[in-house]
């Protein structure tokens, strides 16, 4: 049983709305067991619509829309179905008479042009809406020579679609077969390598046909590795992908820094806890950022003491109380420079550790080399140092360079493996 979910409207084609409806549907699709290969978008045109559910119809063994079932000129679903499936549209009384108590609870006279809400295709069945006035449509469409096509027509507004999915829809679904078997994600999490070179080092297990398959994409410089099982149980599910990550665990080795939805900064503050130490931080070209990641975990607080932001050379003799010498350097992002920084916030904060964030050099295109971004971490038994180079977008390197940071505190506290 393969899925595939249209989304209909304007809004969403013209790009003045973000469809998150198909997001949740696929994952609530999942949890049955039933893999979405298609998302469809299409706009408030008859002819296109019927189009999309022809071909999501050949191709897909149940087909969920959402939205266009209005009462307005321009709420074509209903009519789609209709000539999608070579039916009429006829009254349904029963859910007619819901809208009509729909509007009397709410005490307003109910507009006549909300009583097409209540078409349905001849051989269709309305899906109950508590709170709204378009009534869902679940209609079987025959293929030849093939079980039915499925098809679930839902409205666009989100909390009424969810509230439709959980008291019907999925138990429609169970009826016609789904359910059978789930299907589960994991993921694993990584930095400090790139995506080819990740592949590379897990020969033969990125590939789309197992069970469990795995997929790998970047994002902000974190590769993800994603791992889907499908078994009858969800236990099931989570035993085929075990030895899997186990072999991704071994191999990759500290490259890993969490699962499923560790951030770097989750993962750090987990090992500031664990080793009982502290840290603070100070930065220039990252404005902060880092701090911003570190103070938003919920349970950071005692492991995190602060961070400040300096902008300028000056901000390093009056914030971190530096050398107005060493501040005053044409090339503030000398290596020593920003040692000191490290050095002065850990002093500054009576941290276990001080990390330190250079300025961002500025852009060359007549030199050689890019220049660097330069990074410290003070700790007690000496101060550390690293590199990256200046060669991504500055929106780019911003959150690459916060990620280099983040992942120096998590390497030093794993300590040498």
């Amino acid at each position: 049983m393969r899925a595939e979910i249209v989304s209909i409207g304007n809004e969403i084609t013209s790009g003045q709305l973000l469809d998150t409806n198909s997001q949740w549907l696929s994952l609530r699709l999942e949890e049955l067991g039933v893999p979405v290969l298609w998302h469809s978008t299409v706009g408030d045109d008859l002819e296109a619509i019927v189009q999309v559910f022809q071909v999501a119809c050949r191709r897909a063994d149940v087909v969920v829309s959402t939205g266009g079932l209005g009462p307005t000129a321009d709420d074509l679903t209903r009519e789609a179905l209709a000539k999608t499936a070579g039916r009429k549209l006829l009254v349904d009384q029963a859910a007619l008479e819901q809208i009509r108590q729909l509007f009397a609870r709410r005490k307003r006279e109910m507009p006549k042009r909300n009583e097409l809400q209540a078409l349905l295709p001849e051989g269709s069945r309305a899906v109950a809406n508590p709170n709204g006035t378009a009534p869902g449509i679940d209609l079987e469409l025959a293929r030849q020579g093939r079980a039915p096509c499925r098809l679930i027509a839902l409205p666009g507004v989100p909390a009424e679609m969810k509230e439709m999915w959980y008291q019907s829809v999925a138990a429609i679904l169970r009826k016609a077969g789904a359910g059978a078997r789930v299907i589960r994600h994991r993921q694993v999490r990584c930095f400090g390598a790139g995506e080819s070179q990740i592949e590379a080092m897990l020969p033969n297990l990125v590939h789309k046909t197992a069970n469990p398959r795995v997929g790998i994409t970047a994002s902000s410089t974190i590769i993800t590795l994603r791992l889907a099982a499908s078994a009858p149980t969800e236990e099931g599910c989570f035993a085929l992908m075990e030895p899997v990550l186990g072999t991704i665990r071994q191999r990759l080795g500290k490259l890993v820094f969490g699962e499923d939805e560790d951030e770097l900064e989750d993962a750090v503050v987990r090992l500031l806890r664990q080793k009982h130490n502290t840290l603070a931080t100070a930065e220039w070209g990252s404005a902060g950022q880092v701090a911003a990641r570190l103070g938003g975990i919920a349970d950071s607080e005692g492991f995190f003491l602060g961070g400040l932001v300096v902008r300028t050379a000056a901000g390093l003799v009056q914030s971190l109380g530096l050398p107005a010498d060493l501040a005053a350097r044409a090339d503030p992002s000398a290596q020593d420079v920003v040692v000191a920084m490290a050095e002065a916030c850990r002093k500054r904060f009576g941290s276990d550790l001080g990390l330190a964030v250079g300025p961002f050099p500025k852009s060359d295109p007549t030199a050689s080399e890019p220049k660097p971004v330069l990074f410290a971490l003070a700790a007690a038994a000496g101060t550390a140092t690293k590199s990256i180079p200046f060669a991504l977008h500055p929106a780019v390197l911003k959150v690459y360079a916060g990620n280099h940071a983040l992942d120096m505190v998590r390497l030093r506290l794993m300590g040498p493996q």
